[in-house]
């Protein structure tokens, strides 16, 4: 296993500048996800790792020794496509043994890692069948195990659950989660899932043109998101946005909207008296019969889910979201009422798009 250090990573496609001075560090045996919208350079900036892409500028170490010059194969990196990559002519076992074969790997050695990492990946009972006999799940735990026989220094995973149906892909982030605690292995994980990424990662790197918007463990990024860009991406379903401008309430601020309806910040929220803010909140923090602001509207959509359902009402014109008990009983076009605490308030500067703390 070895640590991974970008250093001022630049990269050019002609005059497009994709990657704009990234640095990063990752830790021996942690695992990164690496997160953002299509376009923001995170399978880039994974391929420069693995060497499939050329640098226009920077450095990547991988442990001690920088590997710029060096052939993706003299990396010791293991990579997990999204379309498997595996060979449709050979079996499970030689799939997985190909690249031991190509080292010169005694047999017997070969054999002891197929083994291990088939019985790891419940793979035992398909080694002699062939990719088109396999299902998805299957395909990428043959792929999967292609990697973990190499025991590379890094693994690297390129959006490897995409191609999965909704429930395989969730039994598929647990069997990543579990291979991850088994190995240990400095894993680099690109998605642009951020349900994937809050799962399986110890630390969540997100992506913007190019540029690092916030790096944090999953639950730092979900309570204090740097930016409103962050605050937007980060959770499920997404957070709601209104405008407002801050008011001082004596000792205290508010968030004056649109209508004059206010909300109540937490005590540690700077912001000068009549600063234009935007106001974020979490559809999980809007509370039926809760402590806090009152936010109340006529419901316009509702989506059960099951456990939850989705409410959509307007507040001062503006459709905003809540999440509650999936035995609620809503109806469209009736008033609909939560309430929220001051400290699930997010306050960001509406000019810059920072958070205000």
């Amino acid at each position: 296993m070895s640590s991974v250090e970008l250093r001022g990573i630049e990269k050019y496609f002609g005059a497009l500048r994709v990657i704009q001075g990234i640095d990063l560090h990752i830790e021996d045996g942690e695992f990164v996800a690496l997160v953002g919208p299509s376009g923001c350079g995170k399978s880039t900036l994974l391929r420069i790792v693995a060497g499939l892409e050329e640098l226009s500028g920077g450095t990547v170490a991988i442990g001690d020794a920088v590997v710029n010059n060096l052939s993706p194969r003299d990396r010791n990196i293991a990579m997990v496509f999204q379309s498997y990559a595996l060979y449709p002519h050979m079996t499970v076992a030689q799939n997985m043994s190909f690249n031991l074969k190509l080292s010169r790997k005694p047999k017997d050695a070969i054999a002891t890692a197929v083994g291990a990492a088939a019985r790891m990946l419940g793979l035992d009972e398909l080694l002699e069948r062939r990719p088109a006999q396999l299902s998805g799940g299957q395909r990428q735990r043959v792929a999967m195990g292609r990697a973990v026989v190499r025991k590379p220094n890094v693994f690297l995973f390129d959006e490897p659950l995409s191609n999965l149906d909704a429930k395989l892909r969730v039994q598929m982030r647990s069997e990543i989660k579990i291979l991850h605690q088994r190995v240990g292995t400095t894993s680099i994980y690109v998605t642009h899932d951020q349900i994937e990424a809050m799962t399986l990662a110890d630390r969540i790197v997100v992506l913007n043109a190019g540029r690092i918007e916030q790096q944090g463990t999953p639950m730092e990024l979900y309570r204090t998101p740097a930016n409103i860009f962050v605050a937007g991406f980060i959770g499920s379903p997404s957070m709601n946005f209104l405008d407002g401008v801050i008011r001082l309430d004596g000792a205290d601020r508010v968030a004056e909207l649109a209508g004059g309806a206010r909300i109540a910040l937490a005590p540690a929220t700077t912001g000068q008296d009549g600063q234009p803010v935007t106001i974020g909140m979490r559809p999980e923090n809007l509370v039926m019969g809760g402590i806090g602001t009152r936010l109340t509207g006529p419901v316009r959509l509702f989506e059960p889910t099951g456990a939850q359902t989705h409410v959509q009402f307007t507040v001062g014109g503006k459709e905003i979201v809540a999440l509650v008990d999936g035995n609620t009983t809503i109806v469209n076009g009736q008033p609909f009422d939560v309430h929220i605490a001051p400290e699930y308030v997010h306050v960001f500067d509406r000019a810059s798009g920072q958070r205000l703390s």
